[in-house]
């Protein structure tokens, strides 16, 4: 076997060198290209304004690792420092750029548009950065001037921080409002480079990168049929580890797990306008077969510990390329604040075709929507999370072209989706136009929300259903398209807290719906009230059978804690309930850390229900699989949040017990 090596780098250093200790390169991009199996890259603290294209992959067995030697000492960023700017009137000054910098890529005549986007195109990809926060665009010199806020911002006074773009004679002309600051004693900066860690080609798998800062590139959008831009991602490989990184201040998405360019079907929609975007979809996921979409080529990706903030589209995205991925551990925060951009893909974590997935241990908050599973959720298990505030401050208007707000929202997919030991206290909890669901020990202040509905459309007077792939048990190959008949969910051990004002005006299939509980589920059937149609024994009506096989799926409701008139379900088997002093759940950020405060507690003792099991979930309808681990083990959910054991019987919610609630830190 060849000698593992370690190249050297160092933006510092005196001169550019080969590599060695002595003589580092000055370039991450220099060691890209000559890293082999095996080898490290140790990078020294320092900016470094480059695209590192990764030129080889690792193995299985030995990885290819580029390491901040200290922790987020070494910057990979998109973005230049912009000097000599010059005051045009009070607080706006302005800068000209030849537009030679940007190569074969300007972001300041590029549009963030695209399939799925919805927002004006009006903002470019490119962006002005004060002190490492990114500016606001605006569309007119005279708005630019302007001290008002933004009216559609999260943080109204940061948006007050405004900068325009026009081209003239081969430049990029940039007006900037920095209200009241001098931006050539500032750190200013602009976006110039479209990614920051990415290959160029496909397949360079078994890659670790660990403890960079990574930021201010301009992505651009990035819709599921599409080519799928990052600042950092693995670009259709598989084994990638990205750890201990912060990301932030993407134009559009901070990490990509996402989709290859197939130029017969990228931005199709957008281009032709002659099949609408689902079809699109569905042709995107036939044709991946094509192109290599397997468990042995791609995915099964591990992001963990990184804090991923300040993006306006996504913190991860992904399409087909994150299958068999974890996502773990990490902070993900702010994104899409600005409202600036507005589309079907705004999220911290949105993914489709999360197959086999699993989003475990995350802290996601002050999103649009903390994690967003769209079709194909097929394995998919959301455990151990802890989200809130993911919703527009009071006050704040939606913009056009933004979405909803939701802590989970899991879109048209057929299951087995799983939703566990979560601490979900956004105002509304769970998004699902879907089937086969399952809720498990979740403590949920908010409420489901497009329930039988968000799926079809009326056009040209006909329901137009959605059929959306389900694939193979633990596979990527697609087993059959089915639209969504709704159902075949079960909500199990959680605790219902109705902490908001309900809006008596909104029901279930709307998408803000904030009345806690299982009531929206009493539409559907039980399971004996839906199997007895089917006369099992008896020669088959296919005919008389068409009506249930298009009917709603049963779904199964036991063991949950209903609180402050939480509604309950009919099929509800063993509800608490508590008729006393109101409760109340409240975060708290101290200086050790977060701490959930509640007068729930102490009532979680007389509360007892049964241990839940794979076997108990059974399986989910169309894709006729389990609810169990990725490897097809059964699971039994017998420890909590923070993994303490439940032993012989369990109390609802994510805690086993009442001391564990009381006093642990997130």
């Amino acid at each position: 076997m060849p000698d593992h090596r370690i190249l050297y780098v160092d933006a510092n250093a005196g001169r550019d060198g080969n590599g060695s200790r002595e003589t580092p390169f000055k370039k991450i991009g220099d060691a890209a290209r000559r890293a082999l199996p095996g080898d490290e890259i140790l990078v020294k603290p320092g900016i470094y304004r480059e695209y590192v294209n990764p030129a080889n992959a690792g193995t299985p067995e030995e990885r290819i690792t580029y390491r901040s030697e200290v922790p987020l000492g070494a910057v990979i960023t998109g973005a230049e420092k912009a000097e000599g700017w010059t005051n045009v009137s009070g607080s706006v000054w302005m800068l000209r750029v030849d537009n030679g910098v940007f190569g074969s890529y300007n972001p300041y005549t590029t549009y963030v548009c695209g399939d799925w986007y919805f927002a004006p195109t009006v903002r470019h990809t490119g962006s002005v950065y004060l002190n490492d926060r990114m500016m606001y665009e605006t569309v007119s010199l005279d708005e630019c001037k302007s001290d008002e806020a933004d009216p559609f911002s999260y943080v109204p006074e940061e948006s007050k921080y405004k900068w325009y773009t026009e081209q003239d004679n081969g430049t990029t002309v940039l007006y900037a409002n920095f209200r009241g600051l001098d931006p050539n004693q500032e750190n200013v900066e602009i976006s110039v480079r479209r990614e920051c860690f990415m290959p160029s080609s496909y397949g360079i798998g078994y890659i670790t990168v660990s403890g960079f800062k990574i930021s201010k590139a301009a992505t651009t959008w990035a819709p599921p049929a599409a080519f799928q831009d990052g600042m950092i991602g693995p670009n259709w490989s598989r084994g990638w580890i990205i750890e201990d990184c912060e990301i932030s201040n993407s134009r559009c998405c901070g990490i990509s797990l996402g989709k290859y360019r197939d130029p017969e079907n990228d931005m199709y929609f957008y281009t032709h306008h002659l099949k609408s975007p689902t079809q699109m979809e569905r042709d995107a996921v036939c044709r991946g077969q094509y192109h290599g979409w397997t468990k042995e080529n791609v995915g099964s990706h591990i992001i963990r510990r990184c804090d991923i903030h300040h993006c306006e589209q996504t913190g991860i995205v992904g399409r087909m390329g994150g299958v068999f991925s974890t996502i773990e551990d990490c902070h993900i925060h702010d994104i899409c604040n600005s409202q600036q951009l507005g589309g079907a893909e705004t999220a911290g974590i949105k993914l489709h075709a999360a197959i086999d997935v699993t989003i475990r241990r995350n802290h996601i908050h002050n999103c649009i929507m903390g994690i967003w599973l769209d079709w194909e959720a097929q394995g998919a298990r959301v455990t151990g999370n802890l989200l809130h505030d993911n919703e527009r401050p009071d006050g704040i208007p939606m913009a056009k072209g933004a979405m909803f707000n939701t802590d989970v929202f899991v879109e048209v997919g057929h299951g087995p989706t799983l939703i566990d030991n979560n601490i979900l206290l956004s105002k509304v909890a769970v998004t699902i136009p879907s089937q086969g669901i399952a809720c498990v020990h979740n403590l949920i202040l908010g409420g489901f929300s497009l329930i039988n509905s968000g799926v079809d459309s009326i056009v040209n007077g006909q329901r137009e259903p959605r059929y959306t792939p389900y694939h193979i048990r633990h596979r990527t190959e697609v087993a059959g398209f089915m639209t969504i008949l709704h159902g075949d969910d079960r909500i199990f051990n959680n605790i219902f807290v109705q902490q908001y004002a309900a809006n008596p005006e909104k029901t279930p299939m709307d998408a803000d719906y904030t009345t806690v509980g299982t009531e929206p589920f009493d539409i559907f059937p039980s399971y004996d009230e839906w199997i007895s149609h089917f006369m099992i024994g008896q020669e088959p009506d296919m005919g008389a059978l068409g009506t249930y096989h298009f009917g709603h799926l049963p779904v199964w409701v036991d063991g949950n804690a209903y609180l402050n008139g939480a509604t309950i379900s009919k099929h509800e088997s063993n509800a608490f309930t508590y008729d006393g002093e109101r409760i109340s759940v409240e975060l708290l950020q101290t200086d050790e850390g977060w701490k959930l405060r509640s007068n729930l507690w102490p009532l979680l003792e007389n509360m007892r229900t049964r241990i839940i099991s794979s076997d108990i979930l059974g399986k989910a309808f169309e894709p006729d699989q389990r609810f169990e681990n990725p490897d097809g083990t059964a699971i039994l959910f017998d420890t909590d949040y923070f993994g303490n054991h439940r032993g012989l019987s369990a109390v609802p919610g994510p805690f086993a017990d009442a001391e564990s609630a009381a006093g642990c830190l997130f």
